[in-house]
């Protein structure tokens, strides 16, 4: 029996999705599937969800070339969660046109034994209560990530924020910090989000990156620049995933080993978007990933010709 060290929890699901180019149906989804597969690049994660009768066994053994631990999957009489949306032209924007949440309806996430003593966890986005009932099982965590949405701050608010309280980093897009904090600037929404008590603020802003916060300062971190984008479906999910993967990896937490598990995530997820599903993951590899990063933060260099000059 194997014991990860790194435990995600999340939904687990069957998409059909179309963009302005294409239309595709039955691809595995969800946010643990995403999450997995990104993490698996720097250490196997155990997986923690809940698939339904009708799940292709295809799938399962996509999870097992990712070497993700299977332990913590559920199989339940019924319907596997299934998500249909449209993206618009600029591939950012979509519409939900059916959600289908079968199973995952009554997921009560149960971990075996052997996940117990997981160091990190990254609890994907699903309701509070859930998130809680998974964090009241790991004996003593050394950081744990959470991803929420606005459906939970507008109708579980007070739950959210139970779970806020008890984990290491919080991270959330840019309308749901500013939803959650009642303030538009978001300095003021991240001071805000901080005191509400992690230690780490993680606010994404989609192709234009992220931002960290911490009582210590701000770090902003760029996306990698990709031209042909076929599905962002999931990219979130591979960002957190994989910058919880590096941190496994490195067995450490501190800001600076954070930042650098950004750069990596934002690699991770650049790849993943250039595909539909986990396709563009499936063919990924380690020197892939390390050229991509150079790149990355070559971009991300500053070479002034005379420190505390202002060019004229």
């Amino acid at each position: 029996m194997s014991h990860p060290s790194l435990v995600i929890v999340g939904s687990i699901g069957i998409d059909h999705i179309e963009t302005p180019k294409l239309k595709k149906e039955n691809l595995l989804g969800g946010s643990v599937s995403y999450a997995c597969a990104a993490a698996s690049f720097f250490s196997p994660p155990g997986m923690v969800g809940v698939v339904g009768e009708d799940f292709p066994d295809k799938f399962m053994e996509l999870y097992h070339s990712f070497d993700v631990d299977l332990q913590g999957l559920q199989r339940a009489e019924g319907q596997t969660f299934s998500w249909t949306g449209v993206y618009e032209e600029n591939m950012d924007n979509r519409r939900t046109l059916e959600t289908v949440l079968g199973v995952f309806e009554s997921f009560e996430p149960t971990l075996p034994d052997a996940y117990l003593s997981a160091p990190f966890v990254f609890l994907g986005n699903m309701h509070p209560g859930l998130q809680l009932h998974v964090l009241s099982q790991i004996e003593s965590p050394k950081f744990v990530l959470a991803d929420t949405m606005d459906l939970w701050i507008n109708i579980t608010r007070s739950e959210l924020l139970d779970v806020i309280r008890k984990v290491n980093m919080l991270t959330l897009n840019e309308s749901e910090a500013r939803l959650l904090t009642d303030s538009h600037n978001l300095l003021d929404a991240a001071k805000a989000l901080l005191k509400m008590g992690p230690e780490f603020v993680l606010i994404k802003k989609g192709e234009h990156g992220s931002m960290l916060f911490s009582e210590t300062g701000m770090f902003i971190q760029p996306a990698f620049p990709v031209e042909n984008v076929e599905d962002p479906t999931g990219a979130g999910d591979t960002f957190a995933g994989a910058l919880m993967g590096y941190l496994t990896r490195t067995n450490a937490c501190d800001e600076a080993e954070i930042r650098r598990a950004m750069v990596h995530g934002s690699v991770v997820a650049s790849f993943g978007v250039q595909a539909f599903s986990l396709e563009a993951l499936e063919a990924l590899t380690t020197p892939h990933i390390q050229k991509r990063v150079d790149g990355l933060l070559s971009m991300m260099h500053v070479d002034l010709p005379c420190p505390h000059t202002v060019a004229t």
